[in-house]
């Protein structure tokens, strides 16, 4: 960047959504904690995903949380740690790992969900449908600009 003004990171979209993402991933932590839940958004990001499809293979499930293979590697090893998934060989292709719940882990989604349907409209309740609405075609008019632009 040629300009050598001052850039106020505070007018601009992107700053605010980072803002925006950390904060509300202290709150999910803040809940799941005040609940007993020893839980992280990530480990939870996983458990829904399994919830809608249980046996997914370890890379689908790297590419739709949006995380790399190592670091997908290392959340699984951590929930397999405290019993919520188990890791299993593909029976056609056994260099798949898929991805299981185990009882304990569909415990914790049946109590984590309604505190995760508290929560979303609670931080939303400032704001009236109509602006939500615009939110959400404004950040995916953001998402595509990105899109197109890593193309």
């Amino acid at each position: 960047m040629n300009d050598t003004k001052a850039i106020d990171l505070n007018a601009h979209a992107l700053s605010w959504i980072g803002k925006i993402h950390y904060d509300f991933g202290f709150l999910v932590q803040k809940a799941f904690g005040e609940n007993g839940l020893d839980l992280s958004k990530e480990q939870w990001s996983v458990l829904k995903r399994l919830k809608v499809k249980d046996g997914q293979p370890q890379n689908d499930l790297a590419f739709i949380t949006h995380r790399d293979k190592t670091s997908m590697t290392r959340l699984v090893n951590t929930m397999e740690s405290k019993n919520l998934v188990v890791r299993k060989s593909d029976e056609k292709d056994r260099r798949v790992n898929r991805i299981f719940l185990t009882d304990y882990g569909k415990e914790v989604i049946e109590k984590v969900t309604p505190i995760m349907y508290d929560l979303i409209p609670a931080v939303q309740e400032s704001l009236s449908n109509e602006e939500i609405e615009n939110l959400i075609s404004t950040l995916k008019k953001i998402k595509d600009k990105i899109a197109e632009i890593a193309d």
